[in-house]
């Protein structure tokens, strides 16, 4: 990577996070409340399997959304810096802290391969191009994990953080959508 593209995506980092930190309770609140509907509304039969994730401090929504998914839910667990591994969400009370402010479920791990089985994959960002570029924080977990999904990735951010541009490398994988508050699932 170029130090001209390392300088562009940490500034973009940098900006979208006070951003998001910016963001008063009553907003997050409406916006978790409106990406569980539109969580609720995927077309996704319930012998299917979604790739998902908990929001994690001003991510945008909440835990509640995962109640919409009438199917096979996996979470990620982090493990160093492997490709994530999976373990499915069997509900709140089948969490446990884990690093980087997560929770994650306590059950049995799947491996980093259960991913490649999703019939769709939320995927957490700061931001997705029209083109669907996608800039995570920045760790690279989902960047080693997206090459092994043959699914749908959707990306979850705020209306305003679906951008025309947004710095990518070749290798980065694309999303072939975004959902948001706002618009829900729009595909790209």
């Amino acid at each position: 990577m170029t130090s001209d593209l390392r300088d562009r995506k940490v500034a973009l980092r940098s900006r979208l996070l006070a951003a998001r930190r910016a963001l008063p309770a009553e907003v997050r609140n409406l916006e978790a409340v409106a990406l569980a509907s539109h969580v609720a509304a995927l077309d996704v039969a319930p012998d299917q399997t979604v790739c998902a994730f908990l929001p994690v401090g001003s991510e945008p929504g909440d835990g509640s959304w995962l109640d919409g998914l009438r199917c096979r839910v996996l979470l990620p667990v982090v493990t160093g810096d492997s490709p994530l591994d999976w373990a499915v969400y069997d509900g709140p009370s089948a969490l446990a802290p884990a690093g980087f402010k997560l929770l994650e479920p306590t059950g049995p791990r799947l491996g980093a391969s259960a991913i490649a089985g999703a019939s769709l994959v939320l995927v957490p960002a700061l931001a997705v191009s029209v083109s669907g570029v996608r800039i995570g924080k920045g760790q690279g977990h989902y960047d080693r994990s997206l090459p092994l999904v043959n699914a749908p990735l959707v990306g979850v951010v705020r209306d305003d953080e679906v951008l025309a541009e947004v710095p990518g490398e070749p290798h980065d994988v694309r999303m072939n959508g975004v959902l948001t508050p706002s618009g829900g699932l729009r595909w790209l």
